[in-house]
Parts: C-alpha cells; sequence; structure tokens
C-alpha cells in the first residue's frame, strides 16, 4: 500500500467516523440550495466545489462552474486552501451526490477551524427531503 493511498483512506476514515459536532463547538450549519449555489456561483459570489470522485464526475456530470476536487485526494485540503487563498472572503460551496459527504466535511473542517464551507443541499441526486442539481434541470459539464 502506498503512503498516498494509507493517507486517502485515513481522511476519508475520518471524514466517516466524525459524528455530529456539538452547538457547542460549531456553528449552525451554512448550507443552501442547489439552484441558490448555481445562481451565486454564476455571479461569482461562490466558489463551488465539488468532492465526489472521478468516476462520480463522468457518471452525472459537473455541476456547471464546480471546481472537480476529489475529497479522498491526499491533496484535497490543500488545494482547498489554495482555492480559498484565490479567492479571499469568497464562501465555498461544497456538493457531492447526495449531499451526505458534504455534511461530514464541512463538520470536520470546522473543527480544523474552517469558515466559510456551504452545504450544498440535495447534492447531485437530491435526498429525498431536496431536490437535486440534475432534478431541478440545472446545467452540468464534464
Amino acid at each position: 500500500m502506498t503512503r498516498s493511498s494509507i493517507s486517502r483512506r485515513l481522511f476519508v476514515a475520518m471524514l466517516l467516523a466524525a459524528g455530529p459536532a456539538s452547538a457547542q463547538t460549531l456553528p449552525p450549519r451554512a448550507t443552501m440550495s442547489v439552484r441558490e449555489a448555481h445562481a451565486r456561483s454564476r455571479a461569482k459570489e461562490v466558489i463551488l466545489v465539488d468532492i465526489r470522485r472521478p468516476e462520480e464526475w463522468a457518471d452525472t456530470g459537473v455541476a456547471e462552474g464546480a471546481i472537480k476536487l476529489d475529497m479522498t485526494s491526499p491533496v484535497f485540503e490543500a488545494r482547498l486552501a489554495g482555492l480559498r487563498a484565490e479567492n479571499p472572503g469568497k464562501p465555498i460551496a461544497i456538493i457531492c451526490r447526495t449531499a451526505n459527504r458534504t455534511r461530514h466535511v464541512q463538520e470536520v473542517l470546522g473543527k480544523r477551524g474552517w469558515t466559510g464551507i456551504v452545504d450544498v443541499r440535495g447534492g447531485m441526486l437530491g435526498d429525498g427531503s431536496n431536490k437535486g442539481w440534475l432534478d431541478e434541470g440545472l446545467p452540468v459539464g464534464k
């Protein structure tokens, strides 16, 4: 097993093991709908980041304007920090398949001191309570 695959597995395990953060350690979870994420991304008000894996991007396409950044990559957090440095003051809206992973990533990063990470409700496919990007007929790219 390579060092990068070990790092990737440890990061994923950490994300999956992270339970809900207590209200005392994190501010309320910031969320936005897929329609709001699309409009705010187009207006350059947020940085939209698709945190899924490459095979998922190939399967459904990527939300228009989203930056592809595999959350299992060993450089995930460093690349996210680079995006933050390139776009000071802009929130980073993260999207995945159904918003399960984005919730976990948001919580883990919040515990590490990150702010301005916004969960896109419903993700690409919807989650039962929220329509997804594809359900809303929003544009996708590759």
